[in-house]
């Protein structure tokens, strides 16, 4: 999305129904889906991660994400984000009709061996083939294509990430054929200090054009003020989950994205505008509630206290 033309300031990207879903083990309904996704889309947000062409056995929560993409895809406006681990995946995210794929590239390869089965070589012959296949789609059908460089920060696995590993990553990717590259903690380690130093290095190398996204975790609680140190180094585009749901399943211990409600409040309350509607969202949070077991935590500090008396937000509500 090309913010200058567009009524937002920063774009906050849903991934609750993708990165949220995915370490639930109740399977929620694709009705269910549906209707969260619909009053995500209501409440304003204008990107949304509905899934993952992954397979069905490893993750069968978002088995149904073919149907759920057709569906997004009738909301007016609304740009439709898959995750996809290889070429066979990318097929049916173009098939489906996603407008953004997301293909993730671990630095830690051995996080890659167990996220995706694939070392380094192996997956940038595969995001090579799949830039192939969305260059021989029609202008109408070519989604954009981004190289997420996952655990960016730090490894459960591994431990320390070093930062040439992560440049080095991010422009063999771009030379694969991708559009862009977004900075991912996957993880939790990440710091402020971290993020503003990473994503100068990483835009000194591919060009800030490239880079304008991030997806922290509040696992730690830096969450926010690593928010904080992403809108200082220049990014416009972070990923949330509603109530904060969610995390990786392949890696231990990496739990807590970071919650849209509290990174909506912070923004709207810096005088920067997301186009997202107050209500509507605490709307979007009771259908995600009741289609949750109750032994599922919902996180949120906004959703609990409320807006505080005198409040104005930047997005007209």
């Amino acid at each position: 999305m090309s913010l200058s033309s567009s009524s937002i300031d920063i774009l906050i990207s849903e991934v609750g129904p993708r990165d949220g879903l995915q370490s639930i083990d109740p399977i929620m309904t694709t009705a269910a889906k549906k209707q969260w996704i619909s009053a995500l889309a209501a409440a304003g947000l204008q990107e949304i991660e509905v899934g993952s062409f992954v397979s069905a056995k490893r993750v069968p929560q978002l088995a149904d994400t073919g149907e759920i993409v057709l569906h997004a895809k009738q909301i007016p406006g609304l740009t439709v984000a898959v995750l996809v681990a290889n070429l066979r995946g990318a097929e049916a995210a173009i098939a489906a009709g996603a407008d953004k794929i997301t293909v993730p590239l671990s630095i830690s390869e051995t996080h890659s061996l167990r996220n995706v089965g694939r070392n380094h070589a192996q997956m940038l012959e595969e995001v090579a083939a799949i830039a192939a296949l969305i260059r021989a789609q029609p202008d109408s059908r070519r989604p954009k294509l981004e190289g997420g460089l996952s655990t960016a920060f730090g490894c459960t696995l591994e431990g320390r990430i070093a930062a040439p590993q992560v440049v080095d990553i991010a422009e063999r990717l771009m030379m694969a054929g991708c559009d862009e590259v977004g900075l991912s903690d996957t993880t939790g380690y990440a710091n402020p200090k971290q993020v503003l130093e990473l994503t100068h290095a990483v835009r000194r190398a591919v060009g800030s054009e490239n880079l304008t996204g991030i997806h922290l975790h509040n696992t730690r609680g830096q969450g926010l003020a690593n928010v904080m140190a992403a809108l200082e180094a220049g990014l416009t585009t972070i990923d949330a989950s509603l109530a904060g749901i969610g995390g990786c399943p392949f890696a231990p211990g990496a739990s807590g994205n970071i919650v849209t409600e509290d990174l909506v409040f912070l923004l709207e309350s810096m005088g920067l505008r997301t186009g997202i509607h107050f209500e509507r969202l605490w709307q979007a949070r009771r259908v995600l509630r009741e289609n949750l077991p109750r032994e599922v935590e919902l996180y949120g500090f906004t959703a609990d206290a409320g807006l505080p008396l005198g409040f104005v937000p930047a997005t007209p509500q």
